[in-house]
């Protein structure tokens, strides 16, 4: 079975990459607006099952993997900043709280339609942040495409008291750890697929 990533994101596609399997990937077509009353955590299972399913058509023999990230803080969802401004004003409104980032993943065989999916619970507290603190790190790093505005896998750790996870890649947006096991429950074999 070929590997497929239902993803544009280059943070995913890197993360994967580092299983050093052969793997293509392609951006699905889903529609990412909450349902109404939906939680952050269900948002992130759907959508992750939504990406998965929506490439199914066309890619017989493929394990298909699907995923998705939805943050919340004082049950409010965090959004992609898109620039300076948004992002240091994030920040500022982050510093100090804890912050959610749910991770949900799919892993769709085509060939047959079973699925699986899940979803991994990051928990990070920001520490105090003061406006300098801010201000140097995103004239760093410049996170304007990452939810909650950082980059944990780069100076974004700087801005953290405690990260809190089962697996320590589902806050960059795709949990290794799960995959491998999802992985595993349709015979696939990261250690005996190397490329």
């Amino acid at each position: 079975m070929k590997l497929l990533l239902a993803s544009s994101s280059p943070y995913r596609r890197e993360l994967l990459s580092r299983l050093q399997v052969p793997f293509d990937w392609q951006a699905p077509e889903v529609n990412e607006q909450p349902l109404a009353g939906e939680k952050p955590e269900q948002l992130a299972l759907r959508l992750s099952s939504s990406k998965a399913h929506a490439l199914a058509e066309g890619h017989s023999q493929h394990l298909i993997i699907g995923s998705d990230q939805v943050a919340s803080c004082r049950g409010q969802s965090i959004n992609k900043p898109g620039n300076y401004a948004n992002a240091f004003k994030q920040l500022q409104e982050l510093s100090g709280q804890c912050v959610y980032f749910y991770t949900g993943l799919c892993v769709l065989d085509s060939s047959s339609g079973r699925s699986i999916a899940d979803t991994v619970t990051t928990e990070v507290v920001f520490r105090p942040l003061s406006d300098t603190d801010i201000e140097r790190y995103l004239q760093c790093e410049q996170p304007y495409d990452c939810a909650g505005s950082f980059k944990a896998e780069g100076l974004g750790i700087a801005l953290f008291e405690v990260i809190s996870s089962d697996d320590n890649t589902a806050i960059i947006g795709l949990p290794l750890i799960r995959l491998r096991q999802m992985l595993e429950e349709f015979n696939y074999r990261i250690l005996e697929n190397l490329k």
